[in-house]
């Protein structure tokens, strides 16, 4: 079996750039196309690009998702902006492309085994909340991995029967409490020197668990993204995070 063709949308942009160079570097992948944002998709077809990896904007990845699917391109997207609708958006256009794969972000290792941790967590505490922080030019707030996270905690907690938080706020500046997400607040930070880190915070009589990650470094999302490139062409259909590439339940 030959090397995996692969092409980067968005290769000059800072995480763009790091993938560009982790494939480059892999013995098993091959770059044949990096698109900037002057370039037209139809150079992925062009250099028969067989997994697209899509690093640019939430308001161009629809777009570039809907051509590589109708093109039976599989996509490893690490852009953010992710909503239902959306899913379900790609999940329409995967119907008629049944051989295609489309893995959605997070894909970082750590922030996977956070939330395989806090999932752990959560039937066991009281309280729970998640701060992410990030870098001002980041588009979408809360991030992708927070919301992700405090749905796994959710659900958790829903399936060990949990009760509501408690929380005896009775007035709040909007905002205050972060946003709400199935009744886990979330609270973003955006500020200048951050790349991306995130935070969950449990609290029970007499105690807290933090579990906290954090990147330094945009170097350390290649790993992901090098696993997804392999392995999405075996997973038709939409998968969204890293954590059943990954051998986990």
């Amino acid at each position: 079996m030959g090397a995996i063709r692969v092409g980067v949308i968005g290769a000059g942009g800072r995480m763009g750039r790091e993938v560009v160079a982790a494939v480059e570097a892999a013995d098993d992948l091959e770059l044949v196309a990096a698109l900037g944002r002057a370039d037209e998709l139809d150079r992925l077809t062009r250099a028969g690009v067989q997994v697209a990896v899509e690093l640019t904007h939430p308001d161009a990845v629809m777009a570039h998702l809907e051509f590589c699917v109708g093109q039976g391109i599989h996509g490893v997207v690490g852009t953010t902006g992710w909503t239902d609708e959306r899913l379900d958006t790609v999940r329409g256009w995967l119907t008629g492309s049944p051989g295609t794969g489309v893995l959605v972000g997070p894909l970082s290792v750590g922030a996977m085994l956070t939330m395989r941790f806090a999932r752990s967590a959560a039937r066991w505490f009281d309280s729970v909340e998640v701060v992410e922080k990030h870098h001002p030019d980041k588009a979408d707030a809360p991030s992708g991995a927070a919301v992700r996270t405090a749905r796994i905690i959710a659900g958790a907690r829903r399936a060990a029967a949990r009760a509501a938080q408690p929380d005896a706020t009775a007035t709040a500046l909007p905002g205050a409490r972060g946003a709400n997400v199935e009744g886990v607040p979330v609270h973003a930070v955006r500020a200048r020197g951050l790349v991306a880190h995130q935070e969950v915070v449990f609290g029970g009589t007499g105690e807290t668990l933090t579990i906290r990650h954090d990147s330094t470094d945009r170097a350390c999302f290649t790993p992901g993204f090098l696993l997804g490139v392999r392995r999405v062409g075996s997973v038709p259909g939409l998968t969204v995070g890293l954590e059943s590439l990954m051998g986990w339940d």
